[in-house]
């Protein structure tokens, strides 16, 4: 399971790549979603790795992605009784599992909002033309994506 960023806004994006954006649900910077290990998806992020990052999530990130920042429709917070009701999981903490195993995927829960709205990184982005490997903020970047995440839930986020 990946999860990707927007890091870029749309000003002078090619027509066919904003169109790629819009189909993964990136419309705005620091948006987030969760997408599987597929051949289609992974040409998505070729196509547009000059304007997001992405990498592997795991299980403690994404459970407090999805309980800091996971949103139902009516902007409600995803709560454990919620998921217990709706899914069968006894929490958070046994979806996001069965989340980063692949078993089930996260827009698969009822009224969920697909994406993430998260803050700008603490301390900013790293040079935002620049792919990871080059010391900027583009591109892939396997697990460190869980420290940047961290970094964006916010005031606190990576204490709770």
């Amino acid at each position: 399971m990946y999860a990707v960023i927007r890091v870029r806004g749309r000003t002078g994006i090619r027509k066919e790549i904003e169109d790629t954006l819009k189909m993964m649900n990136l419309t705005r910077i620091n948006h987030c979603v969760l997408i599987p290990d597929t051949p289609s998806y992974r040409g998505m992020l070729q196509k547009v790795k000059d304007y997001v990052t992405w990498g592997e999530i795991n299980e403690e990130v994404l459970s407090k992605l999805i309980r800091i920042r996971g949103r139902l429709m009516g902007d409600k917070k995803i709560t454990d009784e919620y998921i217990h009701e709706t899914m069968g999981y006894e929490n958070i903490e046994s979806l996001a599992k069965a989340i980063a195993e692949g078993k089930i995927l996260y827009r698969d829960i009822p009224n969920v909002k697909p994406v993430f709205r998260l803050h700008p990184p603490l301390k900013g982005w790293e040079k935002t033309k620049r792919h990871y490997t080059e010391g900027g903020a583009l591109g892939y970047r396997g697990s460190a994506v869980n420290e940047l995440i961290l970094k964006m839930l916010g005031p606190g986020g990576a204490d709770k």
